[in-house]
């Protein structure tokens, strides 16, 4: 087969460092498009971003030849670089060192779409530890509680 065709489709979440709500309502409307942006730029377009005021879940097409690793590391330090230049309340502003990252059927899509931009809703019942917790149980991830959280 002379072309190489792949769709592999990741739902990734991450927080900010210690949870800490700086994800207000004015910046998620200009931080979820430029995430997107990063996606793009990487040749693995995000489907859906959405999150609270301390976490996001992104749903991407990630490319054949990109590794999650690069692609986070990208996405994340560019857009924290962004948000520190919009003001001085996000000056201390740090993404979580580490990810969650769960691959999904395209049988999947439409309901973690839904999933994802319902966060604050589904959040009035679950903590994201909790939830998070959870992903990693579903998808049969071993971790140690010391060192999934910073």
């Amino acid at each position: 087969m002379p072309q190489s065709l792949a769709n592999i489709l990741v739902h990734i979440v991450f927080s900010t460092k210690n949870r800490v709500p700086l994800i207000t309502p004015e910046i998620e409307s200009e931080l979820y498009p430029y995430m997107g942006s990063i996606f793009g730029a990487c040749k693995s377009p995000s489907l859906s971003i959405g999150g609270t005021a301390d976490h996001v879940h992104i749903l991407c097409s990630l490319h054949r030849s990109m590794a999650v690793a690069t692609l986070l590391e990208s996405v994340k330090s560019d857009s924290s670089h962004w948000i520190k230049t919009k003001g001085p309340q996000f000056a201390d502003f740090y993404w979580q060192s580490g990810y969650g990252a769960f691959s999904i059927g395209q049988s999947g899509v439409e309901a973690l779409k839904t999933y994802i931009v319902t966060q604050k809703e589904h959040h009035r019942t679950i903590t994201f530890q909790d939830e998070y917790r959870l992903f990693l149980t579903k998808y049969e991830i071993e971790f140690d509680e010391r060192y999934v959280w910073d």
